[in-house]
């Protein structure tokens, strides 16, 4: 099994500018396990202490939130594509 995981250009400086990858993960969890793995600056950038997902990051499966899909317990299926989006604050 094989996802494809987008990254966005806010993610380029911790990623060497790669904006695609595959993973074999099959749930969430892993997948932030992987990527920290695969870019250990982005991982420190996208997990807190405790080692999950940062609020702030929201994630998407083939255009559809994760959180509705299950969250941290959804079970990727074969060329499902993965999108991380990091939240958006600020103004006055």
């Amino acid at each position: 099994m094989s996802i494809r995981v987008m990254l966005p250009a806010a993610f380029a400086r911790h990623t060497a500018g790669t904006k695609q990858v595959e993973s074999a993960a099959s749930t969430l969890p892993l997948l932030v396990d992987d990527l920290g793995v695969k870019f250990p600056q982005l991982g420190a950038h996208i997990r807190d202490e405790d080692g999950k997902l940062r609020k702030f990051i929201n994630v998407y499966v083939n255009d559809e939130d994760i959180r509705f899909l299950g969250g941290d317990t959804y079970e990727f299926q074969d060329r499902d594509e993965v999108m991380f989006i990091p939240s958006i604050a600020g103004g006055c």
